[in-house]
């Protein structure tokens, strides 16, 4: 999709009617805002690809971001799925724009080679521990939004992830335990500047990862009951309708669970984000033009 600006960006897409959600067996959680609401708003989408039931409107007394939502725990998700049952009321897809499902979180934690197909394919031994690494919370941007290319890099590329979003905050969690900290999980689009990555910065991550708009998100925050088995689900990136990245979480190397209980030697508070980064065939030789349409999608999730 070109885009019709000066600037060189690129449209992030992550299409939730491609996300294989059943709504039945648990709750997408979406920020949204209208040209009548500001946002951020909660809302509930129907079902995969329905229109958005406004949380706020049901119960003017829930808050009005995810993380204060996700930091009151069962009594705010009591009343989400009271909302759910009404079914009122209702906004239409069309006059709806969603935002990250969640914003300005303590952290956001990322786990580099963490799929041993994309350690295979890089040529690298598989770890024996977590690499962990991080993003700013303000390279965050919702699922539609554009993503910028900064005029400082000129080797911009794709990742798609899962991310799983911690709701219960917690310290040294066994990963017995840990998916008790877990709200739910969303998709999650790691775009990087490979070569403020790998060349500079003394070959320190953080600057090539966290340039503004470099994460997008969304469009839904699943609950976990809504997810049969994180670890079985395909994962695919799409750029101009080729398929560029595929891959399954059952090829992750730390799963969930010990991932939760090693980052956790710190405090993790409600809302931290951890994502599983870097399944195959991630964009490491490609460069990212102007008016390139992206998809990012998790399937199988139910």
């Amino acid at each position: 999709m070109l885009v019709p600006v000066s600037r060189t960006l690129f449209t992030a897409l992550l299409q939730n009617h491609k996300v294989l959600y059943q709504i039945s067996r648990g709750m997408r959680l979406v920020q949204f805002q209208t040209p009548h609401l500001k946002g951020p708003h909660l809302g509930l989408e129907e079902k995969d690809g329905g229109g958005v039931i406004d949380l706020n409107a049901f119960d003017p007394s829930l808050p009005k971001t995810m993380r204060e939502f996700l930091e009151q725990g069962e009594t705010t998700l009591s009343v989400a799925k009271r909302a759910l049952e009404s079914k009122q009321p209702v906004l239409k897809r069309s006059e709806v724009t969603f935002l990250a499902p969640i914003t300005q979180p303590d952290k956001v934690v990322c786990v580099g080679m963490n799929y041993v197909d994309h350690c295979k394919e890089q040529n690298v031994p598989v770890p024996t521990e977590p690499i962990i690494f991080s993003k700013f919370s303000s390279s965050i941007v919702g699922p539609y939004d554009d993503v910028v290319l900064p005029p400082e890099s000129k080797e911009v590329d794709w990742e798609v992830e899962l991310a799983f979003v911690i709701g219960k905050k917690g310290k040294h969690i066994k990963a017995t335990d840990a998916m008790a900290h877990v709200a739910g999980f969303t998709v999650a689009h790691d775009v990087s500047a490979r070569d403020w990555q790998m060349r500079r910065n003394g070959k320190q991550w953080l600057l090539g990862k966290t340039f503004d708009t470099f994460c997008p998100l969304g469009p839904a925050l699943v609950t976990k009951d809504c997810v049969a088995d994180p670890h079985n689900l395909k994962i695919c990136c799409r750029v101009n309708g080729e398929v560029v990245q595929s891959s399954s979480t059952n090829q992750m190397v730390f799963k969930t669970e010990d991932l939760i209980a090693w980052v956790s030697q710190k405090e993790m508070k409600s809302s931290v984000r951890l994502k599983d980064w870097e399944p195959s065939s991630t964009g490491w030789c490609d460069t990212i033009i102007l008016g390139t349409c992206k998809l990012c999608f998790l399937t199988s999730l139910c």
